[in-house]
C-alpha cells in the first residue's frame, strides 16, 4: 500500500461481505488512454472501506500503471485484485497470482500467418492517417488497430468518429472471422481505435476463474455478488461478456461520470 492510501479492512471484513466491484478501465475509470481524476481515486477508496474491487482491462500492467498509478503509488496497491490482459495476467493485495500465454496457446505457425495478413490488410486500408503500432503483442492477447496505436488523442477521437461511419474495424473483423475462424479465437471491438483478438473463453470473463480459485483455497472468500461496470457492454464489445454473465450484475456506463454516479448511488460513497 502506498503512504498516502488509507488501511482497508481485510477482505473477510469488509461490511459488504461476500461482494466485489470489478471495473473495466479506459471509459469507466478514466476518460480513454488518459489518467484518472482525483474525485474517481478517492471513490475507491471509499469503496475499498466497504467491498473488494478490482479492475479488469486488456492492457497490461505498465498501461493500467500509468493511467490509475503514478510514481509513488503502485497500481497493485490500490486494489485488492488487479486483472491485467483480462486477467492473464493477475495480483491479488499486491501478490502476483497464476498466469497464461497467448503464443503457448496458439503456436508460432498460426500466429505468424495471422499477423502477416493483419499487417497486408492494414497496408491497403485507405484511412486519413496511419501512425504506428498497428499490431501490439500481449501476454493474453494481440491488439490489433488500423489506425496505429501511437495516435494522438485528437487523432484517436477523429478516427473513432470516421470508424462509426465507415465501419473500418466491424468490417476488418468481419474478414478475420472468415479467414481464421478455424482458430477459435474471438475478436472484440473496444476502445476507441482499436480490437482485440483472444482465444475463445479468454475474454473479460477469465478474471472470474481468478475469484473461483480463491474461493476454493482454505479461508478464502466467495464472491456472491460480482458488481461489473464497464462502456463496452453491447454485443461485439470488450465488455459484453462479463457484462452478460450470469455470475455478474452488470452496469453499463457512458464514461467516469457515469461510474461515479453508480457508485454513490449504489454504495454511498461520497468523495
Amino acid at each position: 500500500m502506498d503512504s498516502g492510501a488509507p488501511p482497508y479492512p481485510p477482505l473477510e471484513d469488509r461490511p459488504i461481505k461476500n461482494t466485489i466491484c470489478l471495473f473495466d478501465v479506459d471509459e469507466t475509470l478514466t476518460p480513454a488512454r488518459l489518467s484518472a481524476s482525483p474525485e474517481m481515486l478517492r471513490a475507491l477508496e471509499l469503496l475499498r472501506q466497504k467491498v473488494a474491487i478490482g479492475y479488469v482491462g486488456g492492457s497490461n500492467l505498465v498501461k493500467q500503471q500509468e493511467q490509475l498509478g503514478a510514481a509513488d503509488r503502485p497500481v497493485t496497491s490500490m486494489f485488492d485484485y488487479c486483472f491485467s490482459e483480462n486477467g492473464l495476467t493477475a495480483f491479488k493485495l499486491g501478490a502476483e497470482l497464476p498466469s497464461n500465454s497467448f503464443i503457448q496457446w496458439l503456436g508460432e505457425d498460426p500466429y505468424k500467418e495471422f499477423v502477416n495478413w493483419v499487417l497486408h490488410y492494414i497496408a491497403d486500408l485507405d484511412i486519413p492517417v496511419k501512425r504506428g503500432t498497428f499490431v501490439e503483442f500481449r501476454n493474453g492477447m494481440v491488439n490489433i488497430s488500423p489506425v496505429g496505436r501511437n495516435a494522438s488523442t485528437q487523432e484517436r477521437r477523429d478516427f473513432e468518429q470516421y470508424d462509426k461511419q465507415h465501419k473500418i474495424r466491424e468490417t476488418m473483423v468481419g474478414k478475420l472471422r472468415e479467414k481464421f475462424g478455424h482458430l477459435g479465437l474471438t475478436f472484440s471491438i473496444g476502445g476507441q481505435i482499436s480490437f482485440d483478438v483472444f482465444p475463445t473463453g479468454w475474454d473479460k470473463t477469465y478474471c472470474l476463474r481468478h475469484l473461483e480459485d480463491e474461493a476454493r483455497k482454505p479461508g478464502g472468500i466467495s464472491y456472491t455478488t460480482i458488481h461489473f461496470f464497464g462502456d463496452k457492454t453491447q454485443p461485439g464489445g470488450n465488455d459484453y461478456e462479463i457484462y452478460v454473465d450470469s455470475r455478474t450484475i452488470g452496469h453499463a456506463v457512458e464514461g467516469p461520470a457515469e461510474t461515479l454516479k453508480l457508485i454513490k448511488e449504489l454504495f454511498d460513497v461520497q468523495p
